[in-house]
């Protein structure tokens, strides 16, 4: 592993809220990617939310955490997308059964914040979310997501959760005001 990612992995597994702001093609991905499939090799029960900004990056890296799946011998997790495009079969199927969701803001906010109650299984164990590219969370979008997370934390409390977050951006002069302004609390920078 690269320093970034070591570090990450150490982080993740004490339970902290972390931030990994490095260049384009570092590796940041790895640094949700492992703490994840350790969460799900050590909890079986515990599910993670995994935002992305764009449709192509969601489904590349539900892609990529698929393989992983596979190669950790964890080919049994359900995991999948979850937008617009998702049919109403595979949406009720992830609903009910995934471990790992990949998603984006709009869809959290559109399809399971309205409908919670139908979520309580999968929100009552999120132990992680992952929220991918951040560096693009700034105005009105950021102010949305910004608000979106404050639903969720209220959300996560009422079911009993309470998720530990890994942000990735890319390079930024403010990757801490940007942690605390979207999630309402602080990150470790890496």
């Amino acid at each position: 592993l690269y320093s970034h990612q070591a570090q990450a992995l150490d982080l993740a597994r004490a339970r902290q809220d972390l931030l990994v702001v490095t260049g384009t093609a570092s590796g940041k991905s790895l640094c949700y990617q492992l703490p994840a499939l350790e969460l799900l090799r050590a909890d079986p029960d515990a599910t993670v939310l995994l935002l992305f900004p764009t449709k192509a990056l969601c489904q590349d890296q539900f892609q990529a955490m698929h393989r992983l799946l596979d190669d950790a011998g964890l080919g049994e997790v359900v995991a999948g997308v979850y937008d617009g495009d998702t049919p109403g079969n595979a949406r009720r199927r992830l609903r009910e059964r995934a471990s790992l969701i990949f998603s984006n803001p709009d869809m959290i906010h559109a399809a399971l914040m309205p409908q919670h109650a139908r979520w309580a299984q999968f929100l009552s164990h999120l132990r992680l979310l992952v929220i991918d590219e951040m560096h693009v969370c700034s105005g009105i979008f950021g102010a949305n997501l910004a608000n979106l997370m404050r639903r969720l934390w209220r959300l996560c409390t009422h079911y009993g959760s309470a998720p530990q977050v890994i942000g990735c951006s890319a390079t930024i002069a403010n990757p801490a005001e940007l942690a605390r302004a979207l999630l309402g609390r602080p990150a470790h920078v890496i």
